[in-house]
């Protein structure tokens, strides 16, 4: 257990499985998207959080490594999504939230292996959840389990999928964040990461930056409340 890969997004999520990582592996490089999503000014967050990571805590900025960004693009013309187009946020008729992307993680993951196979990289860690999400299938704990596996065979090379936040809330998320890194990690997050699925940088709440009103928002401001209230913040 010495070399992983991160799916980074800069988001709250990814931003703590990035210090999970640091935490316990010798060498950890990150991979991001740019896959035509409304929000990709979570790409730039993305670099400001990783400067910010190895100017505090210096142990992690010896373990942190390079930084691959893929032109996802082609995921954006195929998708007739909330997070791909500009269209009100709602729930189909099949009962999936629109802001679902087909295919989303699977190609993310399918990608962050090859990309690790190149590199001699073992772990792959993504925030992926299913105690605290919006009903993705490929957020799903058998989902991941089953990619593993093909991911392995179809390599031919051991190959683990780590979703360390697979089995908590955002509560604690944010909990995990100061574990890890204390309340300097916490405030990284809430002053550098983006979250929102519309992409607002110009609204500051006590939990970060975003529009307050979308799923994403939802999620982390009422994890934040249940975090503070449990004598977090």
């Amino acid at each position: 257990m010495t070399e992983a890969l991160v799916l980074f997004s800069g988001g709250q999520d990814s931003t703590t499985c990035l210090a999970w990582a640091l935490d316990r592996f010798e060498h950890v490089e990150t991979i991001g998207f740019d896959y035509g999503q409304r929000h990709r000014v979570e790409l730039a967050c993305g670099a400001r959080v990783r400067e910010r990571l190895a100017q505090a805590y210096p142990i992690w900025a010896q373990r942190l490594g390079e930084h691959h960004n893929l032109d996802l693009s082609i995921l954006g013309h195929i998708s007739e999504t909330a997070l791909t187009r500009d269209a009100t946020i709602a729930f189909s008729a099949g009962g999936l939230p629109n802001t679902f992307v087909p295919g989303r993680n699977l190609l993310f993951l399918t990608l962050a292996a090859a990309v690790a196979y190149r590199r001699g990289l073992k772990h792959l860690v993504g925030g992926m959840c299913e105690t605290d999400y919006s009903g993705y299938p490929d957020c799903r704990d058998d989902t991941l389990k089953a990619l593993q596996v093909a991911l392995s065979l179809g390599m031919d090379r051991r190959f683990v999928v780590e979703t360390p936040l697979m089995w908590i809330d955002k509560a604690r998320t944010w909990m995990l964040a100061r574990d890890l890194g204390g309340d300097g990690l916490v405030d990284l997050i809430r002053e550098e990461t983006h979250s929102c699925y519309l992409g607002d940088r110009g609204t500051r709440h006590e939990w970060g930056y975003g529009c307050g009103e979308c799923p994403a928002c939802a999620l982390r401001a009422g994890g934040w409340e249940r975090y503070r209230l449990g004598g977090g913040g």
